[in-house]
């Protein structure tokens, strides 16, 4: 059985040659000033571009909190340290690239993979966007189940026996079959080819938010009910409960290339940031300040954790983290 680290998203696919989690099918975008978790507003395609100059960035946020905890900790330090201003816009990976490619948005700081096609449009194809290198922290997804239901059923950790085990799952929602809790419906899984191809008697049911699983999954805990989840790291939650992954086919490089083909465990990837080109080349001293911007999964769940568990307004957690931490950041400089 492999226990979770303590970390802070979610879902997996190579991009090139390098493997990324995948997430996105269906993009829905929603743009808000992030000041909390929860906000969002109605998408704004038509905002002004700031590709070129140091004076003025624009981050796009995908919908999660350690996207948030990035973003807060660029913008706070944009703004207190290099007097540039800077505009959190939150939008779902691959309305992000777009917004790159046409200098809308500047950066993205920490992709999942969720649109290799527009990667390899825009990166490779159109050279619009360019990689703006790791995050400093690995992503992986998986499926997992708590810990007491483990220590209760120890060979439910591996997936050839989750059918005997799929009445512990049912729910109304997922009638006769077992339930595998998802999150947000913006964020792309492979389980629906997984459960297909492995021949599970299973089915997807999503809470509907980030913010809403985990409340489902704290609920679940307390009460020590059995659950399935797909689930992630890094995760702030994972340093509160103690979940157990299960073992999925291991994952082999190009075992989800088809989408429709998956039957694999989902990679171990490296979070990436992108930036517009422009931006890029001619960003100065705060393009070069994100290019440098690398921190741990551990330093991103302090953040994270502050935002969505302490409820903190994300500029307030920024501020502290980096109040606390400036032997780190002071190396993102330029």
């Amino acid at each position: 059985m492999k226990k979770l680290n303590p970390t802070g998203p979610a879902g997996a696919k190579p991009s090139g040659a390098r493997t990324r989690l995948t997430r996105t099918a269906t993009a829905v975008a929603v743009v808000t000033a992030l000041t909390g978790l929860s906000a969002c507003a109605a998408a704004d395609t038509g905002s002004s571009s700031s590709k070129g100059s140091s004076d003025s960035v624009t981050i796009a946020v995908p919908s999660w909190v350690g996207a948030e905890a990035n973003a807060a900790v660029a913008q706070y330090i944009l703004e207190n340290e290099l007097d540039t201003k800077a505009e959190l816009t939150q939008l779902d990976e691959s309305v992000a690239f777009d917004a790159l490619n046409s200098g809308k948005v500047d950066a993205i700081m920490e992709d999942w993979g969720g649109a290799p096609k527009k990667v390899d449009l825009y990166v490779k194809d159109k050279k619009t966007v360019v990689e703006g290198g790791d995050l400093g922290v690995v992503g992986h997804i998986g499926w997992f189940v708590p810990k007491y239901l483990a220590d209760e059923h120890p060979d439910i950790t591996d997936w050839k026996n989750l059918n005997k085990y799929k009445n512990l799952f049912r729910t109304a929602e997922s009638g006769d079959k077992g339930q595998l809790l998802e999150g947000s419906p913006s964020y792309t899984t492979n389980d629906d080819a997984i459960i297909k191809n492995l021949e599970l008697d299973y089915k997807t049911v999503y809470a509907g938010s980030e913010a809403a699983q985990i409340t489902q999954i704290k609920e679940n805990y307390k009460a020590k009910k059995p659950f399935i989840t797909y689930w992630w790291t890094p995760q702030w939650l994972n340093a509160q409960l103690d979940l157990v992954e299960v073992k999925l086919p291991e994952y082999k490089e190009g075992c989800d290339a088809d989408p429709e083909k998956v039957d694999c465990a989902y990679a171990q990837t490296p979070l990436q940031k992108y930036f517009n080109a422009d931006f890029a080349e001619d960003g100065g001293d705060a393009a070069e300040f994100l290019k440098n911007f690398n921190w741990t999964a551990e330093q991103q769940n302090v953040v994270a954790s502050m935002i969505a568990d302490e409820k903190m307004n994300s500029k307030a957690a920024a501020e502290k983290w980096v109040k606390d931490n400036k032997d780190v950041w002071q190396k993102w400089l330029p």
